[in-house]
């Protein structure tokens, strides 16, 4: 046995030293291959891992990103709402969310300050939240000071402003940088996985060299073994962790989604339920429109037929007392069709018709007027002081305005008090009052001895439709238009009231200046009068209401002309084949089974050389240009003296050809 080791000892002597150095010599350079496996796989693995936190940062901006803008349009959302509403429920919360927003802010600032340029892009971004936010407290103030109808112009105006769209660029280039630097991290991860990949391949190699050298030593294959199976555990760790992490951000990103299409259901929720909430305001409107035009038009039928009758009394007594009363009735008429057009441009918007007005003559003018409108039982003080300064405003509207004022004033007396009407002359400075601009103004108050008005109900008395008289005493549009016409003016309206003691309500109108009063109309229009010398026409007069049929036969009349009814439009091509001597067609345009354009339309060539009249008080005459075909429009109610002109203008357009050649 001894020999025989001593033989093996020999042999291992006699083995060439090069064969006993090449197992160390492939253990030691698998040794370092492996080594340096083992280092590029924990460099691999550090550099995912700073990638992957890189890319969960990303996220975490671009969700900051998005929460700000959220929060930011959930707060405009609110403070629109607030102007609606006045609610200060949504006040507050237009405040938190807007807080919340401004710390969003600081988080995004924080998140953003190892990035110059999106450090810059979030530090404009603050600058123009700052500057929103100083314009969306501004409205909410306006809001809170009563100035609601403002507040929803402005906000409405600002919605366009640099500020607003500033906002949205830098939230969007924060997004779009921080995308970029997404996608720059993304592409490391690929990279970094694509390394361990590429690793893992190399172990594949190492271990078919440790595999080699087993054949040649035993100890070097254990020893390449075992740190070729710790290597790969620590790879597949690795790799599990990386999986784990990818997990994460999917599961992260789906719960994004989630919250922005729950977001997205909110939004058309609250669309939904505001849209609710401006039908059943609509309908609320309506209700109270329908009263309060029937006791509006009423106030006016009152001083037509209470004229009308007392002149039929006193005709055959007193002329001239008849004749006032007549006057008196005729000037009531005129009122109730003002209070009909002032209707249909409230509902249609239509601009204002200013002229030179003295306030003073004005008032001395209306004062019979108002003096019926308000009852015997209330006493009418005048104090005017407005001199010779005019202002620049719509006749009918200040006078509709005045009759309006005084009969709020009425009603809150109880029909018993007295009613002050007082002018003054002012010069303001910049905003001293409302938003007058500095300056001369003429103030035109009326003032009360009535019950007044609560703070509650101050905050309201410009609200379209509001109005605290019981159905069918008002239509709660009176100092609505009032508001209009003074901020149509670019003057103000100043209430003051305290219950118990009466109310002052105080017109702010601008005197008028040199440049309007270059382009004013007379200030008394000449009075029309009937053609003293006009040529007795035969007229056809189609018209389906016998009562409206009767007046108009009467004043043509008084005018000389011969009248010729028709009450249907079906019987006009009849009366005309009868009567080849009309020269004149004075139509309706609404009637039942056919309007008025679409019978001159079906009588075509019978009627190509004659002139055609419509007349009409519907408000949508407007819409239906195309239908009259240029012919002249006669509004009801009408005056003799102004249906005389209608006439004469509509025989002195030319004509096409004869009628008598056409019906030859």
């Amino acid at each position: 046995m001894a020999e025989h080791g001593e033989s093996l000892d020999g042999i291992a002597d006699e083995t060439p030293l090069w064969r006993r150095l090449v197992p160390l010599v492939l253990a030691i350079v698998f040794a370092l291959a492996l080594g340096l496996l083992v280092y590029l796989a924990n460099h691999a693995s550090d550099a995912r891992e700073r990638a992957v936190a890189l890319q969960r940062h990303s996220y975490v901006v671009m969700l900051q990103a998005k929460t700000v803008e959220a929060k930011v349009g959930n707060a405009e959302a609110l403070l629109a709402r607030y102007v609606v509403s006045h609610d200060a429920a949504v006040g507050r919360q237009f405040q938190d969310e807007w807080a919340t927003a401004q710390r969003e802010l600081t988080a995004l600032e924080r998140s953003t300050r190892n990035s110059p340029r999106q450090a810059q892009a979030v530090a404009r971004l603050r600058a123009a939240m700052a500057e929103r936010g100083a314009t969306l407290t501004e409205i909410a103030l306006r809001v809170r000071y009563d100035q609601a109808l403002g507040a929803l112009g402005q906000l409405e105006a600002t919605r366009k402003e640099a500020s607003v769209r500033t906002i949205a660029q830098e939230l969007a280039t924060v997004v779009a940088l921080q995308e970029r630097e997404r996608q720059r991290h993304d592409a490391q991860v690929d990279r970094s996985e694509s390394r361990i990949d590429r690793l893992n391949d190399s172990y594949g190699i190492v271990g078919l060299g440790l595999l080699m050298a087993v054949l040649v030593a035993l100890w070097l294959a254990h020893s390449a073994r075992t740190e070729r199976v710790f290597a790969r555990r620590l790879a597949l760790a690795e790799a599990a962790r990386v999986d784990d992490l990818e997990v994460a951000v999917e599961q992260r990103t789906e719960q994004l989604r989630d919250a922005n299409a729950k977001l997205q259901h909110e939004m058309e929720e609250r669309l939904h339920a505001e849209q609710s909430l401006r039908q059943l305001q609509k309908m609320e409107a309506l209700g109270k429109l329908t009263g309060g035009i029937a006791h509006d038009f009423n106030n006016m039928l009152a001083v037509v037929v209470g004229g009308i009758d007392v002149a039929r009394r006193q005709i055959g007594k007193n002329p001239e007392k008849a004749a006032a009363h007549l006057d008196s009735a005729i000037e009531g008429a005129n009122h109730a069709a003002a209070l009909i057009e002032r209707l249909l441009a409230f509902a249609r918007s239509e601009p204002l018709r200013p002229d030179r007005i003295d306030p003073d003559a004005l008032i001395v003018r209306m004062e019979d007027l108002i003096a019926r409108a308000i009852g015997s039982g209330i006493k009418v003080e005048l104090d005017l002081d407005g001199g010779d300064w005019a202002v620049w405003a719509d006749r009918a509207q200040l006078e509709s305005a005045l009759i309006n004022m005084a009969i709020n004033a009425r009603d809150a007396m109880d029909g018993r008090g007295t009613l002050t009407i007082a002018t003054r002359r002012m010069t303001l400075r910049e905003r001293e009052i409302g938003q007058c601009a500095a300056g001369d103004h003429v103030s035109l108050t009326v003032t009360d001895t009535g019950c007044g008005m609560t703070p509650a109900v101050l905050e309201r008395v410009f609200e379209p439709f509001f109005t605290t008289k019981a159905v069918g005493k008002g239509t709660g549009l009176g100092l609505s238009q009032i508001f209009g016409l003074v901020s149509q003016c670019h003057g103000a309206v100043d209430i003051k009231s305290t219950p118990g003691e009466g109310t002052s309500v105080q017109l702010l109108l601008p005197r008028m200046t040199a440049t309007q009063a270059a382009s004013a109309a007379p200030s008394e229009p000449a009075p029309q009068t009937e053609s003293a010398e006009a040529t007795p026409l035969r007229i056809m007069v189609v018209e389906d209401d016998p009562r409206v049929l009767r007046a108009t036969l009467a004043a043509l009349a008084t005018l000389g002309h011969a009248g010729i009814a028709c009450d249907h439009p079906g019987k006009a091509a009849a009366l005309l084949a009868a009567d080849p001597a009309i020269a004149l067609i004075l139509s309706d345009v609404l009637m039942p089974d056919m309007s008025g354009p679409e019978m001159v339309a079906a009588l075509g060539e019978a009627v190509a050389d004659t002139p055609v009249i419509f007349v009409t008080g519907f408000a949508g005459d407007k819409g239906t240009a195309a239908q009259l075909s240029g012919h002249p429009l006669l509004r009801k109610p009408f005056t003799v003296a102004q249906l005389a002109a209608a006439i004469d203008k509509a025989v002195a357009r030319p004509r096409r050809r004869r009628r008598s050649s056409a019906v030859a």
